[in-house]
Order: structure tokens, then C-alpha cells, then sequence
């Protein structure tokens, strides 16, 4: 039977099983993930391009510059670059990831998946995406645009290492990607999912793993500014030597502007850097040298690459007490962790507060052992094989040094917030007997008491009137009636008992109540 449609008449929208009709959602979410790995990649290659036209001896045409930009792009995942031309001809892996470039892919992505959840709300019969279709529609989108990169960049003269992108790239847009939907579902905070063990869930439950992992991120905070204020006290020092290494790279605007770049997305590297020093590990040179704070010890004749931040380092021998006090650095990374870790409240044992400081040590530990991984890496082969704080090193010291000031602070600042009322002989204000007196003198007076400012007198009583008896005529004479049978005696009413005034039961005494003297109403 052929459908005759009229003019005019809109043609049927084809709908899904549910009754709402196909929503791009998930193709914009998608497209979205691939427009946010595109846009990084663009970014990147304006700049390579422009430092590549301002170059008076460029070395290859624009092919070289754009496949150089797309190395770049998946060195700020965390990719080792390989490079060939090098002066021995063996490769030399580059490795050290500049933390500050890592924020392009990530801030870029986080935004790509915001978007993709704020897209399909429902309105109109357009289909609402859940929070794990957002999020795998987005980081597809990423994935593909980031392995036509991969390919790209092999024939560049900075190769990726496909292994190493095969595992990095995706481990940076499967964070992102995670923390721009969470963000944009409202940040929830809720109960563990059901396949869960459920000791696991009520242990995760507890107070003590959020106040630890507080606690353990503000060490880790302490840290870094602690390490930036290394860095920036050690180039101040070492300024003529920082400005002569720079002045010394090269003659020309472009080249020193690409300097700076890339001092510049090296400062929190070198944050860690400082970090790591402060905390006694210190980190290595290349093989064989290494920086701590008991001195700069290792091959002296080590050839350190020309660089304005590797200017500032200490000289070689052994510490001074200059270096020796950095130690404060960790110290008040412990102190941080201790006061973080106290809850406010009385039912809170001692053993709860140093367990939960211990939790925080820990915390600190792993997040500096994960930035000196990957603040860390090879800028070559042979003698710059190692380069950065070991990651396990740093962390373990981390861990010790503000376990060590942390426990004994959080138990000292727990029993102070606890403590009795100075300048009192009794127990008053000892911990938990305000409670107990004020539930006691609940039970005994049967309602709750609220004291009053001003207590208002009771009324006095006032007797009750009692009518006059009203004068009464003359009884006029009657005569007297023949006897009647008396009738059967009437049983005498007996009134209701008047109920008595309920009298509030005695109050139980209490141990150490003061007496307060009460104001006298406002005349």
C-alpha cells in the first residue's frame, strides 16, 4: 500500500525503542575529544613554525618544524622521544617530560569532557548521555587524533617511542577526560559501587581516609613551595652565572625566546628538584653525580649540558650549614601534615588521631614519589642516562620525615584542643562533663532545660471568694403534716478527690556545679 503524505505535512523524526529520537550527542562528544587533541597539536605547531620562520639557520623546511611540533605534543603526555642525530650516532632517548606542558592536553581535555556532559540535557526529546558514555565517546575521540600523531611523528627527527605512547598517551586523556565529567556531574562524593568488598566500603566510610588524604596533600603543597623557594633563592644567588649561561646559547631574539620557553616549562621540574633536595635524597646528574644537601659529590668532569637553571646549582664539595638548613623544608611539611590531621571532637581517641596522621604521612609519600617520576627522566645515553630525583627515594623520604613530626604534633594538638579550663580545681570542664551534667539535669527535671537571662517571678496566689449569705424572711408559721413513713436512707455522694498540684521530682546533686548568681530584671 503506497503512504500518500500531504504537502506540508513534517516527516516522521525516527526515534529509538524508547520513544526519543536520535540525538547527536554522542558524535558531538566524540568530535569533541578530537577537537581538544587537534587544538594541542595546533597550538604546538603555530609555535614551533614561528620559532622555525625567526630562525636565521633553520635545518629543515616546514615538514621538519610541524613533524617536531607533533613530538613535542606527545612528549607533554609523558612520551620518550628518540634522537638520532647525535654526535656519537647511537640514540639518545629523551625522556624528562616539562611538567608545564603537560597542563595543554589536560586543561584542554578536562574542558572537552565538560562540554560533552553539559551537551544532551533532555530537552526537546533529545537523549541524556550518562556520565560513562560522555566519557568514553570523548577519550575515543582524543585516542584516534592522538595515534595519527604517533604515525606522524615517526618520521620526524624526534621520533615517539610507540611503546611508550601506547601506554601514556592514554593514561593522560583517561584522567582528564575522568576529572572534567566528575567536575561537570556536580562533583559527587558518594558511597563506593556495589562490587565492592563491604568491609572495604565501611572502611572507606570512616572520616580518617578524608582527613588523610587532606592532610597528606597539604605536606606535599609544603613541599613544592618549599622547593620553589630553593630555586628561586639559588638563581638570585647565582644571577651573573644564570645570565651568562643565557646571553652565552645563542646571539638572536628567536633562539633566546626559545630559551626561556623552555626554562620556563621546566620551573616545576625544577620545583621537585628543590623538593627532593630539601628532603636529603637530592637527585642525580647522570651517572655517577649526585646533588644533596651533605654536598655535590660524583665525577667532576661530568659534561653538564649549558643551561640557565643547571647554572644555579651548588658548588661541588661537601654542605654548609646553608644547605644543611633546608631540613626545615620537611619539618614544616610534617607540621603541616599533624595540624590537618586532628578532627574536632571530643570522642576522638589519641590512637585515632595517630593512626590518621600515619595515614597522611603516607599520602605525602605517594604524591611526592609520583611528581619525582615524573619530574625525572634521561636527556641522553651513557653519562645523562639518569637525570632527576628517584622517585622511590624522594617518596620514602617523604613518608619518613613527616611521619616523624607529624604523629607526635596531631596527638599534642589533639590534647590541647581537649584540655580543662585553666585555673580550675575541679573538673568542670574536663572532657565530656558538660555533657553529662546537662543531660543529668534534664533526666531529673523531665523536660529540657533553657536557662533564661531574665527569670521572671511567679505570681502570688490569690484566695478564692467566697459568696455572702443573703438575708433570709421570716418563716411564716405552718402547721405540722401527719407523720410519714420514713423513707430508706439515701447513700451520701462522696465528691471526686481534688487532684493534686503535681510537685517536680528532687533534683540529683552534681558533682562540681557552681552556683551562678541571677540578674535582676531591668527596672
Amino acid at each position: 500500500m503506497t503512504q500518500v503524505i500531504e504537502r506540508g505535512t513534517p516527516l516522521p523524526t525516527p526515534q529509538r525503542a524508547g520513544g526519543r529520537r536520535r540525538s547527536p550527542a554522542a558524535a558531538a562528544c566524540v568530535l569533541g575529544g578530537a577537537m581538544a587533541a587537534g587544538l594541542g597539536l595546533g597550538f604546538l605547531a603555530v609555535l614551533v613554525i614561528v620559532l622555525w620562520i625567526s630562525s636565521p639557520y633553520p635545518d629543515s623546511g616546514p615538514g621538519g618544524a610541524l613533524h617536531l611540533a607533533a613530538g613535542l605534543w606527545l612528549l607533554a603526555h609523558g612520551t620518550d622521544l628518540v634522537r638520532y642525530e647525535t654526535l656519537s650516532g647511537v640514540p639518545a632517548p629523551v625522556g624528562m617530560t616539562p611538567l608545564l606542558l603537560v597542563a595543554l592536553p589536560v586543561l584542554l581535555m578536562r574542558r572537552a569532557a565538560r562540554l560533552g556532559s553539559a551537551c544532551g540535557d533532555g530537552s526537546d526529546g533529545d537523549e541524556v548521555l550518562p556520565a560513562s558514555a560522555v566519557f568514553s565517546a570523548v577519550t575515543c575521540g582524543y585516542l584516534a587524533v592522538g595515534s595519527l600523531a604517533t604515525v606522524y611523528a615517526a618520521g620526524g627527527p624526534m621520533p615517539a617511542d610507540p611503546l611508550s605512547a601506547a601506554w601514556h598517551v592514554p593514561l593522560v586523556a583517561v584522567l582528564a577526560a575522568a576529572g572534567g565529567v566528575w567536575v561537570a556531574k556536580g562533583r559527587p562524593l558518594g558511597p563506593l559501587p556495589e562490587w565492592v568488598p563491604k568491609g572495604v566500603r565501611r572502611a572507606v566510610a570512616r572520616p580518617r581516609y578524608a582527613l588523610a588524604l587532606r592532610s597528606g596533600a597539604a605536606g606535599a603543597l609544603v613541599l613544592l613551595g618549599g622547593g620553589v623557594l630553593l630555586v628561586g633563592a639559588s638563581l638570585a644567588w647565582h644571577g651573573a652565572e644564570v645570565q651568562g649561561t643565557f646571553l652565552a646559547l645563542t646571539g638572536v631574539w628567536s633562539g633566546r625566546f626559545a630559551v626561556l620557553l623552555l626554562a620556563l616549562a621546566l620551573i616545576p621540574n625544577a620545583m621537585v628538584w628543590g623538593a627532593a633536595y630539601a628532603l636529603g635524597p637530592g637527585f642525580a646528574l647522570g651517572a655517577g653525580a649526585t646533588v644533596t644537601p651533605l654536598g655535590f659529590e660524583g665525577s667532576a668532569a661530568l659534561p653538564l649540558p649549558r643551561f640557565p637553571l643547571l647554572s644555579a646549582l651548588p658548588p661541588q664539595g661537601p654542605g654548609s650549614p646553608v644547605t644543611w638548613a633546608v631540613g626545615v623544608i620537611p619539618v614544616a611539611a610534617g607540621l603541616a601534615v599533624g595540624w590537618f590531621a586532628v578532627r574536632r571532637a571530643r570522642e576522638v581517641s589519641y590512637g585515632e588521631t595517630a593512626l590518621t596522621a600515619g595515614l597522611g604521612s603516607t599520602v605525602c609519600g605517594l604524591l611526592t614519589a609520583g611528581l619525582a617520576g615524573a619530574a625525572s627522566g634521561p636527556l641522553g645515553s651513557r653519562e645523562l642516562a639518569r637525570f632527576g630525583p628517584v622517585w622511590w627515594q624522594a617518596g620514602g623520604a617523604a613518608a619518613a620525615w613527616t611521619l616523624a613530626v607529624a604523629v607526635p604534633l596531631a596527638v599534642a594538638v589533639h590534647a590541647w584542643r581537649n584540655r580543662p579550663a585553666a585555673g580550675t580545681g575541679d573538673e568542670w570542664h574536663a572532657p565530656g562533663t558538660r555533657e553529662l551534667r546537662w543531660e543529668t539535669l534534664r533526666r531529673a527535671a523531665g523536660a529540657p532545660l533553657v536557662p533564661d537571662r531574665a527569670p521572671v517571678a511567679a505570681p502570688a496566689p490569690v484566695p478564692p471568694v467566697r459568696p455572702q449569705p443573703q438575708p433570709q424572711p421570716n418563716p411564716v408559721p405552718v402547721p405540722e403534716p401527719d407523720p410519714e413513713p420514713e423513707p430508706d436512707p439515701v447513700p451520701t455522694p462522696i465528691p471526686d478527690p481534688v487532684p493534686a498540684t503535681p510537685v517536680a521530682p528532687p533534683v540529683l546533686p552534681v558533682s562540681g556545679a557552681r552556683v551562678l548568681s541571677r540578674r535582676r530584671p531591668p527596672l
